[in-house]
C-alpha cells in the first residue's frame, strides 16, 4: 500500500526527501519540492492561505526528539491529536512508540503525505482527519494533544485559544513547540487567564534555514479538571 499511496503523490507533485535521526531511528520523510511551487493565488485571495505545511520545520524535529525521549511507556496506547500536522513528523514519533495518533490539518494533501511518510517508513496507518481551525466540527475530546509551529500569526493564536478547550479533555495535556513567534506569548498568557497551567517542558535548538539555529521552546499546557 506504501508504494501505491507514494506513487499517486509523485504522479502530482515534484519532491524530495529529507531524513530526520534520532537516537537509533531514521525516519525517511517525502515531502514536496518547494513550498513556494503550492501557491495558490486563488486560495490566498480568500482566505490568505499559504502551504507552510510543506517543510519540515524546526519546531516539528524539536517536538519528536522530545516524544522520543520520553519513551515508549510514557505513550503508548494513548490517544493523541496533532493539530496542523504538515507532514506529521510528531505523529510518526507517536506511532514507533505505540500511540494511537490522529493527524490533523486543514490541507488535504498534508495529510496524504502524512499517511504516506508512515506507510513508507514501516509504521503502519496513521489516522488522519481534515480539521478547519475557524469551523470546527463537534470533535472527540483526548487526553494529549501535540502541535508544532502554529502560533506564526495573531488569528491562528485565537482560533487555538478557543478550539485547545473543545478538544483536550479536562485535565489533558497540550504540548506546543513554538521558536519564539511573536504572538506565542499573549496565547500563553491568555490561556493561564482561562486556567491553564502553563509551563517550559523543554528546550531544544534545531538547524534552521532562515538562521545558524533556533531554540524551540515546547510549551506544557495543562486544562483544568
Amino acid at each position: 500500500m506504501s508504494h501505491t499511496h507514494e506513487a499517486g503523490l509523485r504522479a502530482r507533485y515534484a519532491v524530495r526527501e529529507e531524513d530526520f535521526t534520532h537516537a537509533d531511528w531514521t525516519v525517511s520523510v517525502l515531502l514536496p519540492r518547494a513550498a513556494d511551487e503550492l501557491i495558490d493565488e486563488g486560495e490566498y485571495a480568500v482566505d490568505e492561505r499559504l502551504p507552510y505545511w510543506a517543510d519540515l520545520w524546526p519546531s516539528a524535529r524539536a517536538l519528536a526528539r522530545h516524544l522520543l525521549d520520553g519513551g515508549a511507556d510514557a505513550w503508548r496506547g494513548t490517544r493523541v491529536i496533532e493539530l496542523g500536522s504538515g507532514v506529521a513528523l510528531p505523529s510518526l514519533a507517536l506511532l514507533r512508540m505505540g500511540a494511537d495518533a490522529l493527524a490533523t490539518d486543514w490541507y488535504a494533501d498534508a495529510l496524504a503525505f502524512a499517511r504516506t511518510n508512515a506507510w513508507r517508513n514501516g509504521l503502519g496507518e496513521l489516522r488522519t482527519d481534515p480539521l478547519d481551525w475557524h469551523h470546527p466540527p463537534p470533535h472527540e475530546q483526548f487526553p494529549r494533544l501535540i502541535a508544532a509551529d502554529v502560533l506564526y500569526e495573531k488569528r491562528n493564536a485565537d482560533l487555538l485559544m478557543d478550539l485547545l478547550p473543545r478538544i483536550l479533555a479536562p485535565g489533558g495535556v497540550a504540548l506546543i513547540a513554538d521558536p519564539g513567534r511573536v504572538y506565542a506569548g499573549g496565547f500563553l498568557d491568555g490561556m493561564r487567564a482561562l486556567g491553564w497551567e502553563v509551563d517550559v517542558a523543554d528546550e531544544r535548538r534545531e538547524p534552521s534555514a532562515a538562521q545558524a539555529e533556533s531554540l524551540v521552546r515546547i510549551h506544557r499546557l495543562r486544562a483544568p479538571e
